[in-house]
């Protein structure tokens, strides 16, 4: 692990991180054991871009403290919870840890409650997602009131060419590491990929999720409206369905949260807020009703499923126009498995590409070759595809006989010499 020695020594650094890289460890480890005894204020603050990421770092930070019996003072910031309060408790005393979103922990700076005059680690956690969803700003309002001698880690998932400017503001000969988890897919997981031909896809969703009755199915659409309308029409097929994205009201989405643990939700419709930022156990079955504007974002997804050693299947959606997007994914290491439903049955399909891989056969056939073919398939005699298989076959390997020949003449050619 390479983060770790490196924040030990002092140094900042910029980490490209995917999802199940063990990151959060990664931080928090160091950081914790660097803490000093004797500081009444923040000397750790770590931001996250939502709520639900905020709450799972404090969380996991919390076990650790719990488990190395350190006594430090913790507080979560979130947007949505009680600022008054907040602002009435940190008067009283402040925290030795901060863990929280980027509006809350502003807020609470601006309102001269929470001090960071003192603080020794800042830790920007999604710092893409932090880019994506406008909170870079308030991160680099908060990095402005800390002190220059502040040791700063960057964990994002990619680099953006935006996100560049912050970082060379703050970052002083940072260290440049990359997590990688050890496969860019759980193993575990089935790639299903069903060509749309047309149908409605409501239809289509509704058919995928009641075929197989999975056990917590998570529908990803890319932006709040399609989730809303897809919800409506799963709703009017008679499905209890639950939305999820960042047009909910807080107290709302902590209250659909906390449904979907309980199971009283088997069928969860989502923006990408979901793939990174908000972690729902015993999903069996994640469906992309949309292919992601971002390829990365596919990575998130499908993670969702396929989890502490459970198998979990991923259905992606495509139509025509979309052939270069999946193309896009499968260079990323993605293999799917074409397929489509029939008689209410998920069922193998052909691939995409036979027939650019049929043109592609037929041009390598000589010109007699190619007669061949046509003039036996306007016969239309019993035995004919075999027929046809069995000449170019030996048209083949006659090929190859003539290139063997070649090789070997002049493999002797050049050792005569």
């Amino acid at each position: 692990m390479q983060v770790i020695p490196t924040l030990l020594a002092g140094k900042d650094a910029i980490v490209e991180s995917q999802t199940g890289s063990g990151k959060t460890h990664a931080f928090l480890l160091p950081l914790l054991s660097m803490l000093e005894a004797g500081h009444d204020f923040a000397q750790l603050v770590i931001t996250s871009p939502s709520r639900e990421l905020a709450t799972q770092t404090f969380e996991l930070a919390k076990q650790l403290l719990e488990a190395s019996e350190l006594d430090w003072r913790m507080s979560l910031f979130v947007g949505g919870s009680d600022k008054e309060r907040q602002i009435e408790k940190l008067q009283y005393q402040q925290p030795n840890i901060v863990v929280g979103t980027p509006g809350r922990i502003l807020d609470l700076i601006s309102s001269s409650a929470l001090r960071v005059d003192h603080v020794r680690f800042l830790v920007i956690d999604e710092a893409d997602m932090t880019l994506d969803m406008g909170f870079l700003k308030d991160v680099d309002a908060i990095a402005s009131k800390m002190p220059e001698e502040l040791q700063t880690a960057v964990f994002s998932a990619t680099i953006p060419d935006k996100l560049q400017p912050f970082l060379r503001k703050y970052l002083r000969q940072p260290e440049q590491i990359i997590l990688a988890p050890k496969t860019i897919i759980n193993p575990d997981v089935d790639n299903w990929l069903f060509a749309t031909r047309g149908k409605d896809k409501a239809d289509l969703v509704y058919k995928l999720l009641t075929v197989g009755q999975p056990y917590l199915a998570l529908v990803f659409a890319n932006t709040k409206q399609t989730v809303d309308e897809l919800t409506d029409k799963l709703k009017g097929h008679g499905l209890k369905v639950a939305k999820i994205h960042g047009g909910l009201e807080p107290r709302e989405r902590k209250r659909v949260m906390k449904q979907i643990e309980n199971l009283e939700f088997q069928y969860v419709i989502a923006t990408d807020l979901a793939a990174r930022g908000i972690d729902i156990p015993g999903v069996s079955l994640v469906i992309n009703y949309e292919i992601p504007k971002d390829s990365e974002y596919f990575i998130h997804r499908v993670g969702r499923t396929g989890r502490n050693g459970l198998d979990g299947t991923a259905i992606t959606l495509y139509s025509p126009e979309e052939e270069s997007r999946v193309n896009e994914i499968e260079s990323m290491g993605i293999k799917f498995s074409p397929k489509t439903l029939e008689n209410n049955q998920i069922v193998d399909s052909y691939d995409r590409r036979r027939r650019t891989n049929r043109k592609a056969t037929k041009d390598k056939l000589d010109p007699k070759m190619i007669g061949l073919v046509k003039k036996e398939q306007r016969k239309r005699k019993p035995g004919y595809r075999n027929k046809i298989k069995k000449a170019i076959t030996r048209d083949r390997q006659q090929k190859r006989k003539i290139e063997i020949r070649q090789e070997l003449r002049a493999t002797r050619k050049s050792h005569k010499r």
